[in-house]
């Protein structure tokens, strides 16, 4: 059986570390079997019939802007059946302005006024990508807002509190793209989380795994 492959397209914002975000699940996928290409250009995007040989693309680049080719070339290939996966801004705080790119992603960042410890609660939602995961984790990070695409799965959600008030936000999704499966988790600001926090690096690659359909 030949490998999956993944792509993994690191860059943006050095605070969120994505040179080091991307070489822990370039060498976790790698471990999983997976064929792993890795770019730290946009152009990896520009060769649209390339992507569709993928079985998973992960952007971990924090901002930034994709020419209109490279956008309707990763919508594409998603569409056709190429999972896409990945974690905070690396792909929920990524290419701000296109909003097709954020409606396929499923969710968009908005902000974080809360920094520090908050609970993680795993939803009544019983699938593989959580298989494993606490029922709830005590986590200490920054805890974003989130704008959410209505039909997204919700298998990791936390209470936020802001303005005296209490809402339910989304933490880790699953959702399609046409034929594409979609995958994404708000955690993991820097890349030391995901060795503070083994349950949510194991919890992370099975996400990667599930989208490329390897789960």
């Amino acid at each position: 059986m030949n490998p999956k492959k993944a792509l993994i397209i690191y860059g943006g914002w050095d605070g969120h570390e994505p040179d080091k975000v991307a070489d822990i699940f370039k060498t976790a996928l790698e471990e999983e079997g997976f064929e792993v290409s890795v770019s730290d250009t946009l152009d990896a995007l520009n060769d649209g019939e390339s992507l569709k040989q993928l079985d998973l693309i992960f952007p971990c680049w924090t901002m930034g802007k994709l020419s209109d080719e490279q956008n309707g070339n990763l919508l594409d290939a998603v569409a056709s059946g190429v999972g896409l996966g990945g974690v905070h801004g690396g792909m929920g705080d990524a290419f701000r302005g296109h909003t097709n790119y954020e409606w396929m992603v499923g969710g968009h960042f908005v902000g974080h006024p809360t920094v520090g410890e908050y609970t993680v609660t795993k939803t009544e939602v019983s699938h593989p990508i959580t298989e494993g995961f606490p029922e709830s984790l005590v986590y200490n990070s920054e805890q974003y807002y989130m704008l959410i695409d209505p039909v997204v799965e919700v298998l990791v959600d936390s209470q936020y509190d802001y303005e005296g008030k209490t809402c339910t936000m989304p933490i880790v999704w699953t959702k399609a793209w046409g034929e594409g499966r979609v995958f994404y988790s708000a955690l993991g600001h820097q890349s030391s989380e995901f060795v503070d926090y083994p349950a949510v690096k194991e919890m992370t690659l099975r996400g990667l795994k599930w989208a490329a359909n390897a789960l």
